[in-house]
């Protein structure tokens, strides 16, 4: 069947209600309203094999979606998981200004049956790993808060308030940390790729988890796509004469939080190809943010090549710098 004729059903999804609307169908009109909870996605199932459904699409909504994504890819469904920019983008293109529910269900059908490049879902043991990550990341951001508050008071019993919480903090992310760790090996084939990962100078247990649970791509993609995944891929500015700066845009912004972090150590001591490359790009005059995200996308490279390979990291490795080449930095 052609992409014309494909009968494809879009979902605005709810925190408590799911808009459905299909197109491909003879009256496309025609939608539905279900609860977002189990017994309303029973509901929809049966309603989108009614109408012969071949391809869902739906808007990712801060994870409300998760829930309805993993239940119609368990009944077979393929599942098109939009960002908003993208419908967004595709509504302006079609110069449709309106916004409701209703509206967005029919548009999101439309946008799914125009998408070309279908992607493979993720590895649905990844879902409960990256949920378990971001609960880590959130203690580590309320640390630091906690800090900051206990540097700026002078209050001493104050002061000793804010040490208790940030001891207990540190003992709830060891122990989290601890747990995700043994999740993972639990897993052979994911325990093998968390070991490659943090054999590489620079990358530490934290870094390591937050490489394996959000870029799922790693080691099987090329060095041009997985940096374009984690945001640090630099993007031309030029039109006709002018050539503007290059910048990186979009990308995980959770997992690229994890990478500077630790690129950033790792330039000054932990990862000699990176101190080496801190040190060229300083000599030439570029500044420290521009250096930095130099180091992230090398450090990252290195991860996917050892991931690709399969083999542990060298601290040596004149095969690696080959490989990578003149684009590496």
């Amino acid at each position: 069947m052609s992409k014309n004729n494909m009968v494809c059903a879009g979902i605005d999804t709810g925190k408590r209600k799911l808009d459905v609307a299909v197109r491909g169908v003879a009256d496309e009109r025609e939608q539905l309203q279900v609860d977002n909870t189990e017994s309303g996605h029973e509901v929809l199932t049966a309603w989108l094999r009614q109408h012969r459904v071949e391809r869902v699409g739906i808007e990712a909504t801060g994870g409300y979606e998760q829930a309805i994504v993993s239940h119609l890819r368990e009944q077979g469904f393929v599942v098109v998981v939009f960002q908003p920019i993208q419908v967004r983008a595709y509504a302006t293109f079609q110069g449709q200004l309106a916004k409701n529910d209703k509206i967005d269900a029919a548009l999101i059908a439309e946008c799914t049956a125009a998408a070309t490049k279908i992607h493979a879902p993720a590895d649905p043991r990844l879902r409960p790993l990256a949920q378990q990550m971001t609960l880590i990341e959130q203690i580590v951001e309320d640390i630091a808060r906690f800090k900051t508050r206990r540097e700026s008071c002078r209050d001493k019993q104050i002061q000793q308030y804010w040490k208790e919480e940030i001891t207990r903090l540190e003992r709830r992310k060891k122990a989290e940390l601890k747990a995700l760790a043994a999740a993972i090996r639990k897993h052979q084939d994911l325990g093998k790729r968390l070991e490659l990962i943090e054999s590489v100078d620079g990358i530490g247990l934290i870094t390591a988890v937050a490489i394996l649970v959000r870029l799922p791509e790693i080691g099987g993609v090329t060095r041009e796509k997985i940096a374009a995944l984690a945001g640090v891929a630099p993007y031309d500015n030029e039109s006709g004469d002018q050539v503007g700066e290059r910048h990186i845009r979009g990308g995980r912004g959770r997992l690229r939080k994890s990478l500077f972090c630790a690129a950033l150590p790792a330039s000054f001591r932990w990862n000699s190809h990176l101190i080496a490359l801190y040190r060229r790009l300083k000599a030439a005059g570029k500044s420290h943010k521009i250096m930095l995200i130099a180091c992230v996308r090398k450090l990252l490279i290195f991860v996917n090549t050892v991931v690709a390979r399969g083999t542990p990291w060298q601290k040596q490795q004149p095969r690696v710098r080959a490989e990578l080449g003149p684009q590496a930095t």
